[in-house]
């Protein structure tokens, strides 16, 4: 831990003609004696740095020392700064390290590439989290992530989809993966690969047996299998709904890869907010339709008849479960 906060001290220095000690000390969380001891052991290590003294003080390294990343281009200095939003670093227990790596990539960058690096970090984020998604709190992902890179097979207990009993599984894992905010488990299960929701482990655990992947195999290669095969599950059910002007984008995206698009060329009726548009869903199965109650009244299924005669067995449910209230009317006294 000290030689990675000695080495942060030496490339925030190098960015930086003088730092005062109580801003380095909160930059790397110790205490203002523990920079000034970290200042001398860097001093007798031959680096040229010391500490001024004075209300204007701080610590400085002599002019002209400093180490480069050398070889990259301008564009290749902004990609390593584009910034990923910190909630997949923050759930693997990589924040910190992740500030600090960037803090060294930047000190070590050459002089005239710093300028454009620093401005796409502060210019593009990248946010993979669907909107409206609410927090995802991923147990155990931190743990599960050091599981995996230990390179050994896992015991794990997983609660399938729509079921509240656990199946055992021992899993030979390629890592993990994140897609729109939620992670998964890339494994194979008896050679064949398979993806696990992190969300519905109950437990895991490690084995002594060493991990026993396919040769030549790697994760991403994997995972691409795995998405390919979650994609293209057969042609599915073609969906067709009228929804109003002003609920269409909306509806785009809470459907998001299910929608194919407007059907009509123009809205029925007035170029207006209450003018209805007819669109195109496909779904994997018909009951997946029921996705369109969150619309109300604004979206209608049209076809095929088994969509409408689910959405109407829902709403009948609902009815059910939410029986109209007595209307209620003022009363003279």
């Amino acid at each position: 831990m000290k030689f990675d906060r000695l080495l942060s001290i030496l490339l925030l220095l190098q960015q930086r003609d003088l730092i005062p000690a109580g801003e380095l000390a909160g930059l790397l969380e110790v205490s203002v004696r523990t920079i000034y001891r970290d200042v001398e052991a860097l001093s007798a290590a031959g680096v040229p740095v010391y500490a001024e003294r004075g209300k204007f003080g701080g610590i400085r390294l002599l002019p002209g020392f400093r180490t480069d990343m050398t070889g990259l281009t301008a564009d290749e200095a902004r990609a390593l700064f584009v910034l990923v939003a910190r909630s997949a670093h923050s759930a693997l227990g990589l924040d910190r390290a992740r500030a600090s790596a960037l803090r060294k990539m930047m000190a070590a960058l050459p002089a005239p590439h710093r300028t454009a690096a620093e401005l796409a970090s502060r210019r593009v984020l990248i946010d993979p989290d669907r909107w409206l998604a609410g927090p995802r709190a991923e147990t155990g992902l931190e743990a599960l992530h050091a599981a995996v890179v230990a390179d050994r097979r896992l015991r794990i207990a997983y609660r399938h989809s729509g079921r509240t009993q656990l199946d055992s599984y021992l899993v030979d894992p390629y890592g993990l993966a994140s897609k729109a905010g939620v992670w998964y488990l890339v494994a194979d299960e008896r050679g064949a690969p398979r993806l696990f929701r992190v969300g519905r482990l109950a437990d895991f655990t490690v084995t002594d047996e060493p991990v026993r992947r396919r040769d030549g195999v790697e994760l991403a290669e994997v995972w691409e299998e795995l998405r390919r095969g979650v994609e293209d599950r057969g042609s599915g059910v073609r969906v067709v709904v009228r929804v109003r002007q002003h609920r269409l984008d909306m509806l785009q995206r809470i459907t998001g890869p299910s929608f194919r698009g407007p059907a009509g060329g123009a809205p029925e009726g007035p170029d207006e907010p209450g003018a209805w548009r007819t669109a195109e869903l496909v779904y994997p199965v018909t009951g997946a339709v029921c996705q369109l109650l969150q619309f109300g009244a604004d979206v209608e299924v049209l076809s095929p008849p088994a969509a409408v005669r689910e959405m109407a067995l829902a709403v009948a449910r609902l009815a059910e479960l939410y029986p109209r209230p007595e209307p209620t009317g003022s009363s003279l006294a």
